[in-house]
């Protein structure tokens, strides 16, 4: 007998989840901060610091304000046109009632493999683009089912989540880098400290490995938001049957192809390399545990 699973309990767990991978990101910033702040100097470390802080926020703030322009140009996007696509409009319109959130604005791009991805800073500045050959190839059934993934992604705040984990992430980076080429102009102060010597062989290390350890995090965080938001289409369609039809007819699609810079927003992608390493889990994982629900 197959072992069912309440979207309930899959979209409090993977959110729950991805609370305690943010945390873990978190523990190994102040780590090491820490660990620089007792190498070096107290001004030394505030430099780094407020440098990391001024580099990571204006890149961050940029484009978190200017996701939807960048994503919609990246991919050649246009307004969908009411008239022309009716059920587009009117699968969106129902599924607003079910999530209530506001309507988000529609585009489409040119492109004949079905997928699709939502963006935007919160649900009143949000944006749905769909590929033509999704709303030729799919079903009604299947394409709410895929825009009903895409509606979760804004009703639970993904991308404001993301832009906070990739903040922490990118200024572990900039922090890791500023420390390790200021080592260049150190000299040999603080020689004599015992302690200064431990510490800094420690943010040594730290420096090294904690932006390969909190990248692999992000791209968990990313896989949990996918899970996450499988769970949640389910709750807004009360179905998990076109979603997993969708998912299965992108599945046999193995020539699957997305733009590099915003491939991580789409419904899938195809996954070359190993899921440790992909921002999102394996299709046939998610179908799996659609199955199930």
């Amino acid at each position: 007998m197959v072992e069912r699973i309440s979207f309930y309990d899959q979209i409090s767990r993977n959110k729950r989840n991805s609370i305690l991978l943010f945390g873990i990101v978190g523990a190994v910033l102040i780590a090491l901060i820490y660990s620089i702040s007792r190498a070096f100097s107290a001004l030394d470390s505030f430099v780094i610091l407020i440098l990391a802080i001024i580099i990571t926020t204006l890149y961050s703030v940029i484009g978190y304000y200017s996701s939807d322009k960048i994503a919609l140009l990246s991919v050649g996007a246009i307004k969908a046109n009411q008239v022309q696509y009716r059920q587009y409009y009117n699968i969106v319109e129902g599924l607003t009632l079910a999530s209530g959130i506001p309507m988000p604005q529609l585009y489409i791009m040119n492109n004949p493999q079905i997928n699709a991805f939502a963006t935007g800073r919160d649900p009143q500045h949000a944006v749905i683009c769909v590929t033509t050959g999704a709303l030729e190839k799919l079903n009604k059934q299947e394409l709410e089912g895929v825009l009903a993934h895409e509606m979760s992604h804004i009703a639970n705040y993904d991308i404001r989540f993301m832009t906070l984990t990739a903040i922490l992430v990118g200024m572990i980076s900039i922090v890791a880098q500023i420390f390790l080429r200021s080592l260049w102009f150190r000299g040999d102060r603080d020689s004599n400290n015992k302690s200064g010597a431990i510490f800094l062989v420690i943010g040594i290390v730290l420096a090294i490995l904690a932006p390969i350890v909190t990248s692999l995090v992000q791209l968990a965080i990313s896989r949990k938001r996918e899970y996450t938001a499988d769970a949640t289409a389910v709750k807004f369609t009360r179905s998990p049957t076109g979603l997993i039809n969708a998912l299965t007819k992108i599945k046999s699609n193995s020539e699957m192809k997305v733009s590099g810079s915003v491939s991580p927003l789409f419904i899938a992608k195809p996954n070359k390399a190993a899921e440790l390493f992909s921002t999102h889990p394996a299709l046939e994982k998610r179908i799996e545990v659609l199955k199930k629900m």
